[in-house]
């Protein structure tokens, strides 16, 4: 049985990840099918973690990458 002080996860819609990282979604779908960005899949529809994009973005913030439309890279790949 799981404990009720147990840290839940809590998983964005594609839409809600791109808003917050100001791309599209079709970017965001690349990134998942890259496996640039976990995420799990409900039904016909994916959910990221937010730990995810939480990471995502300090791995950018590390490695100084912007982020753009077109970069289908992770934040980590160099090159």
């Amino acid at each position: 049985m799981a404990e009720d002080n147990a840290p839940r996860t809590t998983f964005l819609t594609v839409a809600e990840v791109a808003d917050m990282l100001r791309v599209s979604r079709m970017t965001v779908y690349r990134w998942v099918h890259a496996g640039d960005m976990p995420a799990v899949r409900f039904g016909r529809s994916f959910r990221v973690p937010q730990a995810a994009v939480d990471e995502f973005m300090r791995q950018a913030e590390l490695n100084g990458g912007l982020i753009t439309e077109d970069d289908d890279r992770s934040a980590g790949a160099v090159g």
